[in-house]
């Protein structure tokens, strides 16, 4: 069988190392092309020996001087992992241009966009415009860009196959029928560490209780919008976009079990859902096997003692930032890109012990609010926005009130 070759963005964070865990399990049937990080060095060098790409990006150029020497000569690293070539030194690059260069690589069939946050964004663009299949782990790239993404896509004939778990079920539960023949999606959220909790309650949260998620081990980002169900939000968003489903077709079902990934009702009632263990390692091999199913090396679902399962209506009052997803959403144009941006500033300063949990949402309403919204015609629109967000958000979190109204220049 072909080697499946692979440029792998953000190799370094949670998504990056359960792939390359999931690539050795399937030996000889990957090769790993490009390999980007951001400051993670040793990781990094590790996986350049195993994996042995054709290219390395890090975050800067003094990085990547340190990882040259760190790297050293190759004939002292052993025998090259099973699925890769026997290549000498990689070429080292570093920055938004090196992260370009490895989602761009010629030999590269796949790109897995695995990198948090609005720093996957022109990479993943590039990737699209090549027309390659792309395996999304990178969910702001829709939310800020998601129009420009999926025209571009249609254009190039790039394929879009979603890592989240939510929609890589959803993906696999629209399978089941053709789209006119959908009701609803329906995305599941864990609830997060704080589920059931009333907003009294959460006025004195930590942010040791905020990372301890119940079900999913991810990065600390994600974990915070587990928490405030920002990720639901971004998730929405990212639904309508990859599905072509307004608003009004997309509902959040709190699911604490986490057994069930998310569903679709189609129109004759029928309800498909997508079960797995809660192990990124699942959706990511159907991203990367697809349209074939893999015979899976991860341990399996045992459906006799995963107990019951429940669903509850999420608590918004609670939880603002799922309303504000659909707010969004509803809005159009910029202002996804806003909500994204504004959010990681809020997040940010949440874990550096900057602003309280139940500030979260209101750094973002603020941003929001003091938006102008316009039609991002492209990416240096949207990164626009994006930066004159983060701005504002920023603003507002020093001086403790809403920032003033700007425009997008």
């Amino acid at each position: 069988m072909e080697r499946k070759r692979l440029s792998l963005l953000g190799s370094t964070g949670s998504i990056g190392v359960s792939t390359l865990d999931l690539i050795d399990r399937f030996p000889g049937r990957f090769e790993v092309t490009a390999l980007a990080a951001g400051r993670n060095l040793p990781v990094l060098a590790d996986q350049v020996r195993r994996f042995r790409p054709a290219v390395v990006s890090i975050g800067s150029d003094a990085l990547a001087a340190e990882l040259r020497e760190t790297l050293g000569e190759p004939a002292t690293w052993g025998p090259p992992a099973e699925s890769a070539r026997d290549r000498g030194l990689p070429e080292i690059v570093w920055g938004e241009k090196g992260l370009v260069e490895c989602a761009a690589h010629p030999e590269a069939e796949i790109v897995l966009a695995g990198i948090v946050g609005a720093a996957g964004l022109a990479p993943t663009y590039e990737a699209v415009r090549l027309g390659r299949v792309v395996a999304l782990a990178n969910k702001e790239a829709l939310v800020v860009a998601g129009s420009l993404m999926t025209s571009k896509a249609r254009e190039t004939g790039a394929t879009l196959l979603p890592v989240d778990s939510e929609h890589n079920a959803l993906h696999q539960c629209l399978r089941a029928g053709e789209a006119g023949e959908v009701a609803r999606l329906v995305l599941t959220a864990s609830g997060g560490p704080f589920f059931g909790r009333t907003r009294a309650e959460l006025g004195a949260a930590t942010l040791e209780q905020a990372l301890k998620h119940p079900t999913w081990q991810m990065g600390r980002k994600i974990t915070i919008d587990s928490a405030t169900l920002m990720n639901k939000g971004l998730e929405v968003i990212e639904a309508h976009f990859l599905f072509g489903m307004p608003a009004e077709k997309i509902e959040v079902a709190v699911h604490p079990q986490s057994i069930i990934h998310s569903m679709v009702e189609f129109v004759d009632g029928a309800f498909i859902c997508q079960m797995s263990r809660t192990d990124m390692r699942h959706p990511i091999q159907y991203a990367l096997t697809w349209p074939d199913r893999w015979q899976t090396p991860i341990a399996r679902l045992d459906i006799h003692a995963m107990g019951a399962l429940t669903f509850h209506v999420p608590d918004t009052k609670t939880f603002r930032c799922l309303e504000l997803g659909y707010r969004a959403l509803r809005a159009g144009r910029t202002v996804p890109a806003v909500l994204n941006a504004a959010n990681e500033i809020a997040v940010e300063a949440f874990l550096d012990r900057r602003l309280a949990f139940l500030d979260i949402p209101e750094v973002i309403e603020a941003v929001i609010d003091s938006h102008r919204p316009r039609d991002p015609d492209s990416l240096e629109d949207v990164v626009a926005a994006d930066a004159w967000a983060r701005a504002a958000a920023r603003e507002t979190i020093e001086k403790g009130q809403p920032a003033g109204r700007r425009s997008v220049s």
